[in-house]
């Protein structure tokens, strides 16, 4: 047998015999993060208010629907996002238990969102 043939034999039955093919190396997944959708349109946040578990990260997805920007913040928690007109994105955060006030920065009196971690 040639040796390029015997080395590339060599290598196959090495990788297959180590698993590396049937995907023993790969770790599991990880499990998804609860998630909330969050629409805020003209300074409203919809839903006005969230009870979320306290204690694991979660999932806050933004969808800033409005005309203007919107900055999603908790001073308090070191939570901030800016987001543009029409735009998309999320945080992940984990609260401690009790309530937890987000306000839009640019709409201060109606941009509020009340989440209760319990």
């Amino acid at each position: 047998m040639p040796a390029p043939l015997s080395h590339g034999l060599f290598v196959l039955a090495l990788w297959l015999g180590l698993g590396w093919a049937t995907g023993a190396h790969a770790q599991a997944a990880p499990a998804a993060l609860p998630t909330w959708t969050i629409i805020v349109k003209d300074g409203v946040f919809t839903p006005k208010r969230l009870e979320v578990p306290a204690g694991q990260r979660i999932k806050l997805i933004l969808k800033n629907e409005g005309p203007g920007p919107l900055e999603f913040e908790n001073a308090d928690l070191h939570v901030e996002k800016i987001l543009a007109a029409k735009a998309e994105s999320f945080v992940v955060v984990k609260l401690p238990a009790g309530e937890h006030m987000f306000v839009d920065e640019f709409n201060i009196a109606t941009g509020e969102l009340l989440v209760i971690a319990k």
